[in-house]
């Protein structure tokens, strides 16, 4: 299949378009780069061993842009991972948040129908759970009361989805619930490159692991959690990225409608993560405890058994392998791309 990925060249776009080739497909990427680096396509190239990977400096909210790519040829399907991402910085900027996000995406089915292309797999986040009413998380939980914008701009595109695909039967739509990323690809040529002061806990740990912060910031421990600490699902991007490969197996199937969760189903604390870094990469990382960030949950993982049954995906990867992957990419390139 020939797949238009949006946000291609960012941290979960870039290690999907290597297994998307692995697996024989092929692929166009369309980014603004706001918030992503060219480099990491230029790389992607490099691994998978092709001269370039076809690119389009477009903002999924210009029209005009998306219609030339599409008027250029023919897509089988899109993987739609552009958007704003920081939870932070959705409080501060909730207009900006849904402008782009809720925006962008309807222009981006559009144009994709304009051009019969009506099969698309959603980045979706965990966050639409909320503060999750079962643990672990199966795909029946009811979605929650999110905490923040960014997570109401990932609850309300899968519910305009799913609208779309009741209203129209053509379109196969896969949502893909996504628990909590980490990792980088065994080479340590791409990872997870944040612009300024990470939002996420591994790429904080391999920061102050690599010297370029001074210390780890631990945001509670008086969860009830076993350490009290906040306990998550952490999931290798490798891991991750192949879900979206076995996704496509299902719209080529003609799903209609699939919702799933995509993690580990083990939860780790805060701690865990670590104590794990710094026995697997026998590097230390200084830490303090900070008070509760507002909106943080105690815990949050899944129940992935949905996926494995009716996608044939599970997870490969454990938290040593997470570890030592992040620090391969942070040692290999201490300033990112």
């Amino acid at each position: 299949m020939n797949i238009l990925v949006t946000g291609g060249a960012g941290f979960i776009g870039s290690h999907t378009l290597i297994e998307l080739y692995k697996a024989g497909h092929t692929a166009v990427v369309v980014d603004n780069l706001d918030n992503s680096n060219p480099e990491a396509l230029r790389r992607v190239a490099e691994i998978i061993g092709i001269p370039e990977v076809p690119f389009h400096k477009v903002d999924i909210r210009d029209r005009e842009g998306l219609e030339r790519v599409f008027a250029a040829q023919k897509f089988d399907a899109c993987i739609h991972f552009a958007g704003l991402k920081s939870v932070g910085e959705s409080v501060e900027k909730p207009w900006e948040y849904y402008e782009n996000n809720i925006g962008g995406t309807l222009v981006l089915v559009d144009v994709m129908r304009r051009h019969g292309c009506k099969n698309i797999i959603f980045s979706s986040s965990a966050t639409i759970y909320g503060d999750p009413a079962e643990i672990p998380i199966t795909e029946n939980c009811p979605k929650g009361q999110c905490t923040n914008p960014y997570g109401w701009t990932k609850s309300m595109l899968e519910q305009v989805l799913m609208d779309i695909q009741k209203a129209d039967p053509e379109w196969n739509v896969v949502l893909l619930r996504y628990f909590n990323p980490v990792g980088a690809h065994p080479s340590g040529r791409i990872g997870e490159n944040p612009n300024g002061i990470p939002n996420n806990l591994m790429p904080y740990i391999t920061q102050v692991a690599v010297g370029k912060r001074q210390e780890l910031g631990v945001f509670g421990n008086d969860y009830p959690t076993p350490d009290g600490t906040g306990v998550r699902d952490y999931i290798h991007v490798v891991d991750l990225a192949g879900a979206h490969v076995c996704a496509l197996k299902a719209i080529e199937r003609k799903c209609g409608l699939g919702v799933y969760n995509v993690g580990t189903g083990h939860g780790y604390s805060v701690l865990d993560m670590v104590k794990a870094f710094v026995r697997v990469n026998g590097v230390d990382v200084p830490y303090s405890i900070k008070p509760r960030r507002a909106g943080d949950i105690a815990t949050c993982y899944c129940n992935p058994a949905k996926a494995k049954a009716e996608l044939g995906w599970e997870a490969k990867y454990g938290i040593d392998e997470m570890v030592r992957d992040s620090w391969n990419w942070q040692r290999q390139n201490p300033e990112g791309f």
